[in-house]
């Protein structure tokens, strides 16, 4: 039974990881899949199948221009702040929009994936370690430290040091690249400007170690 009950308008911490802690990201194609998969999941009306909507257009039934245009006309499920995807878990932080916002997105996001995962892989069975975890971020200061946690998160990890990961959020806080899902005004409207927004992200991910009151949140 989840701890968490999800109410509109709130702010949520929502990470998971693969099975055995193995990688669910194994080259580019899967990191675009997923991403893309985050933007086609997050309608309120039913989603069609990706893999579906692919066969569709190789047999030129499903024009191209048609996915740009509906996804000018969602109705979103739930808000992005920023996410991280590493090679064997991801971190979000999602605002609830609308009533079982979260837990409709994370069963598609997660059931697509696999789905697609397990076919490209000759793979069956689970992909990631059971259900999604989730922490109800209560304060604004738990706020902007996670914002700091989840955009630096693949240098905490040493994966990366590139503040221009494409897999990352923070690209897009740091205006390295300006088309984004995700809502950066809650975040970066209580910061002077970016450059002091950056230095904020650098003491976070400095200082991610010795958090003992939250290391229980996060995935190591």
């Amino acid at each position: 039974m989840r701890k968490v009950n999800f109410s509109n308008g709130e702010y949520y911490h929502i990470y998971n990881r693969g099975v055995d802690k193995r990688d669910v990201f194994c080259d580019e194609e899967d990191y675009l899949r997923f991403l893309e998969s985050i933007r086609e999941f997050n309608n309120i009306e039913v989603t069609i199948s990706l893999y579906i909507r692919e066969k569709m257009r190789q047999k030129g039934l499903y024009p191209n221009s048609v996915g740009a245009k509906h996804l000018q006309n969602l109705t979103y499920l739930v808000e992005f702040i920023c996410y991280c995807l590493n090679p064997n878990h991801f971190h979000f932080i999602i605002k609830q929009l609308t009533n079982g916002g979260i837990s409709e997105f994370m069963k598609r996001l997660g059931g697509g994936y696999t789905n697609y995962f397990n076919q490209k892989y000759d793979r069956s069975g689970s992909l990631f370690q059971g259900t999604f975890k989730a922490i109800h971020i209560d304060s604004n200061e738990y706020l902007l430290w996670l914002s700091g946690y989840v955009n630096g998160n693949a240098e905490i990890h040493k994966i990366s040091n590139d503040k221009n990961n494409k897999w990352c959020s923070y690209q897009n806080y740091l205006s390295l690249k300006n088309k984004t899902f995700c809502n950066k005004e809650i975040i970066l409207s209580q910061f002077k400007d970016m450059g002091e927004y950056e230095k904020y992200v650098d003491v976070v991910i400095k200082e991610s170690g010795n958090r003992k009151d939250l290391e229980k949140y996060f995935i190591e």
